[in-house]
């Protein structure tokens, strides 16, 4: 993963920049540009103390939070942690995070960095908490569950839509790929809903806290082979799973993995003369899932599937 630039901040912080008009009160934070970075400050005490008690934070933990905003979660992880690394993107809110606990024993459990969560270096660490910033939250779900070690719990706010698609089971209107590929690898369930007014300034729409168990050990699936399965056979998951492999280039792209694969294993490539799809068929008749649907199947029929079809050579990662 590309590494960005970042900033670590371990003293006071410099005099903010001349503030700009606001471009309106229904949109912007009085004191920060949020909505440019997506943020929404968690204004309610009572919210941000029940998000932190959520995490069963010990003595002796470690926490990563994303997305601090000005620190109304911080200070609540600093009183029940050993140490917090704070990475936020805005130069001045990372400032105010400081301030508020500069002169004071937390000064020293403390750390910010400034910069993309998406790109900076993670520490090491057991809990996870954010007010994730919107545009972030699914490349932040899976940066989390590819890192190592594995954390012991991750608390997070997002969009209660996208909350409800994390936390969605199969057979349900919201069980998509991102539910899938999620639920692979970690038990996620929804703990608290938040309303848009604990927030300034309020979204637009409400917003979910929920909790990340990473699956320990995680299984033994290459991530890139079961989201490029689920990549085709969620693209329309009422369909027929063998529906959804009709649609345009996949045949092509099948073949020539195929090809590789036999390569590799030193097999003719017209091995048995028989096309791609009717090596297709003969795995979806073998399993009985020829008119199986996507929106039906759960995690471990996903997984079944997706073992026949490399045992017959048929792979999903380019």
């Amino acid at each position: 993963m590309p590494k960005a630039t970042s900033e670590k901040l371990f003293r006071a912080h410099k005099p903010a920049a001349k503030k700009q008009e606001a471009s309106g009160p229904t949109n912007t934070n009085p004191l920060f540009n949020t909505a440019r970075f997506g943020q929404h400050i968690l204004k309610n005490a009572q919210t941000a103390q029940k998000i932190v008690d959520a995490a069963n934070l010990k003595p002796t933990d470690k926490v990563l939070e994303v997305g601090p905003g000005t620190g109304n979660l911080t200070v609540k992880i600093l009183e029940k942690a050993k140490h917090v690394t704070a990475v936020e993107m805005d130069p001045r809110m990372a400032a105010e995070v400081l301030k508020r606990v500069q002169g004071t024993p937390e000064q020293r459990k403390l750390e910010v960095v400034i910069g993309d969560f998406v790109k900076v270096d993670i520490p090491y660490f057991e809990v996870c908490i954010s007010n994730t910033p919107y545009q972030i939250s699914s490349p932040l779900v899976f940066r989390l569950l590819s890192h190592r070690p594995l954390f012991r719990v991750a608390i997070l706010m997002f969009q209660r839509e996208f909350a409800l698609r994390l936390t969605a089971r199969p057979g349900t209107a919201l069980w998509s790929r991102l539910s899938a590929n999620v639920q692979l690898y970690a038990k996620v369930d929804n703990i608290i809903n938040v309303n848009r007014n604990d927030f300034r300034p309020p979204p637009q729409v409400e917003s979910s806290v929920v909790r990340l168990v990473p699956i320990d050990p995680p299984p033994p699936v290459k991530f890139e082979e079961f989201d490029g399965m689920n990549r085709i056979i969620f693209s329309r998951p009422n369909k027929t799973i063998r529906g959804n492999f009709q649609a345009k280039g996949v045949m092509k792209m099948l073949e020539q993995n195929r090809r590789t694969w036999l390569a590799m294993q030193e097999m003719p490539v017209d091995h048995e003369n028989e096309s791609i799809q009717g090596v297709l068929d003969k795995i979806l008749e073998a399993g009985d899932w020829m008119e199986s649907r996507a929106s039906k199947m759960d995690i471990d029929d996903l997984l079944k599937m997706l073992s026949a079809f490399h045992e017959q050579g048929i792979h999903f990662a380019s």
